[in-house]
């Protein structure tokens, strides 16, 4: 089920079957190598992964699947992620290596950007880098976040950018 479509992309809730992707994506080192996670022992982990990921039904959104509109193909994940120990929405974003650089994150971003302050009735969002994720950074900053504050990623460090509702919402 689509949830969101932009020009290029669609976003749908991942699904088990998405399981081979979502390993794929993990295991290339260059699209984990900011984020602090470790790749998926196997297909079968990422599977369960999935199955047991509850962000759709307990707060109705999550980090979505991107999909190519002309060909079908799954790109990557986007989305939002409620934390509630620190009662904070965040904007994350992982796409294959060959998406990098073609504005495909940001049209994403942007789309789940919008969802939250529309749909959902967000008033604040954030988005954490470390800080020598050029690439993130940028979309962020693209995307309308303002740098915030110093984070530390266990010992890494980063920074966390930040975007209010606006008032066109």
């Amino acid at each position: 089920m689509k949830i969101l479509e932009t020009q290029r992309l669609y976003l749908r809730e991942m699904t088990p079957e998405d399981a081979e992707n979502v390993y794929r994506l993990n295991l290339d080192w260059d699209n984990i190598r900011y984020t602090g996670d470790k790749p998926f022992e196997s297909i079968q982990e990422a599977k369960q992964f999935l199955e047991n990921y509850s962000h759709y039904r307990i707060y109705g959104f999550g980090r979505w699947a991107v999909i190519d509109k002309v060909f079908g193909e799954f790109l990557g994940w986007c989305g939002l992620k409620y934390t509630p120990e620190l009662d904070e929405y965040d904007i994350g974003f992982r796409l294959f290596k060959e998406c990098w650089n073609k504005g495909i994150g940001t049209e994403a971003a942007k789309a789940c950007l919008d969802y939250g302050f529309s749909k959902i009735g967000l008033t604040r969002i954030v988005g954490r880098a470390m800080n020598e994720n050029i690439g993130s950074i940028k979309v962020l900053e693209k995307i309308g976040l303002k740098y915030s504050e110093e984070y530390d990623f266990e010992g890494k460090s980063g920074a966390i950018y930040v975007i209010t509702k606006p008032k066109s919402f």
